[in-house]
């Protein structure tokens, strides 16, 4: 009886410390644009394109970066519970291959093609430019060589308005924005041959 009675509060003090524990925090949320277009039919001879793209040095982890324009646009800060499921430049690559492969044939290493595109990431964040209004946007700036020659050179600023003022929103935006600037690359080469 005697241990009963201290075996009671020990119990009841030990089930109240569990309960008394914080929560787990839940595990970021991983986003990517998703699967491409269904590949469209393409022509049996190609030209063939190198494509090469790097990234500026705070687009090469995987963190979702935002601006606040209407308070400190040269900020750039990270959401804390979203994160890219690859560096920005590789989903841009992932586009980039897709939509481009529908009219070039694409080596998986740029050093053996006497054309290349050479594609570098400046921008690719969601700009709020108020609290409950914000857009996605990327900015590249692109270079095409032949045969290591300066053949043309161009820079992209494209936006897409974010339809909630979140992160998911923020991957649609961008995502709409990057398919945007494929189909410019796309039109601006078939110009350049």
């Amino acid at each position: 009886m005697n241990r009963l009675r201290v075996l009671f509060p020990l119990t009841a003090l030990l089930l109240s410390a569990c309960a008394a524990l914080p929560e787990r925090a839940a595990a970021p949320q991983r986003y990517d644009f998703g699967p491409p277009a269904a590949p469209a039919a393409v022509a049996a001879q190609r030209p063939v394109l190198g494509l090469r793209v790097q990234a500026s040095p705070a687009l090469e982890g995987t963190a979702m970066l935002y601006r606040l324009a209407y308070a400190d646009a040269q900020q750039l800060r990270a959401y804390t519970q979203s994160r890219w499921a690859m560096a920005p430049a590789d989903l841009l690559v992932q586009r980039l291959r897709s939509g481009l492969g529908r009219d070039y044939t694409l080596p998986p290493d740029a050093d053996g093609a006497a054309r290349v595109l050479h594609v570098t990431l400046e921008e690719f964040s969601q700009v709020y430019t108020a609290p409950e209004q914000s857009h996605g946007l990327l900015r590249l700036r692109v270079s095409l060589l032949q045969d290591g020659r300066l053949l043309a050179q161009r820079e992209l600023q494209l936006q897409q308005p974010a339809v909630r003022a979140d992160a998911a929103a923020g991957v649609r935006a961008l995502g709409a924005s990057t398919d945007e600037a494929v189909t410019e690359l796309v039109r601006w080469l078939q110009q350049t041959r």
